[in-house]
């Protein structure tokens, strides 16, 4: 039996295992708007930011196709869930289930057709821009062992942040709800969670990704 593991960087593995997680989790942790301050915004922003600098280190790491792959990859798990979510809230409920569960579960995890394709729509652009900005900056200041990777991390994100909300609250909201207040808040958070954040986050993500691929096997 051949025991060789596949020539794959232990980098990339993990970070697209992470990426994974997050791509699912964002829209649950969405549920809950926190206040961090005089600043508002919904807990999946967290999330969202992972997203966001994780792909940006690994296309740091291995380059713009291989991160802009794993964005397109990253709808499969979101569709997937999407649908298993479809699934279980169709399913009876069983009748010994917690009785405040039975009318919480489908408020915390459902969601309407308008909103679910807000997020598809804007989690393929923002997060496909997002790596194109960082990997376009680099060729700009260089991207020798990490050279400027913070500001990039943090240009990019704060670009991509931007074009995210402004997509899914017009998609979603447009015609339903006044949207202009609640978009400026939205943006105003995440440039200042992606300055505040992104540039420690894309720095210890890139020198751990480095530090991973350096082990043996």
């Amino acid at each position: 039996m051949n025991t060789d593991l596949p020539a794959f960087p232990r980098s990339l593995f993990i970070f697209s295992v992470l990426y994974g997680g997050m791509v699912c989790i964002a829209g649950v942790l969405g549920v809950k708007q926190v206040a961090l301050g005089p600043l508002a915004v919904e807990a999946g922003i967290f999330a969202f930011l992972l997203l966001v600098v994780l792909s940006s280190a690994i296309a740091e790491l291995h380059g713009q196709k291989t991160a802009t792959l794993l964005v397109r990859l990253g709808f499969i798990p979101l569709l997937v869930s999407a649908a298993l979510i479809q699934l279980v809230l169709a399913l009876p409920h069983d009748p010994g289930m917690y009785p405040p569960a039975v009318d919480a579960f489908p408020i915390v995890v459902g969601q309407g057709a308008r909103m679910m394709m807000a997020g598809l729509i804007s989690y393929g652009i923002s997060q496909t821009l997002n790596v194109l900005i960082f990997a376009k900056l680099a060729g700009q200041v260089g991207s020798g062992e990490g050279k400027l990777v913070w500001l990039r991390g943090m240009i990019a994100s704060i670009i991509s942040q931007v074009i995210d909300t402004v997509l899914f609250i017009t998609i979603s909201f447009l015609g339903a709800r006044p949207i202009v207040e609640l978009m400026a808040g939205q943006m105003l958070t995440k440039v200042v969670l992606s300055i505040v954040l992104v540039p420690f986050m894309i720095t210890f993500f890139v020198k751990l990704g480095r530090w991973l691929d350096a082990r043996p096997i």
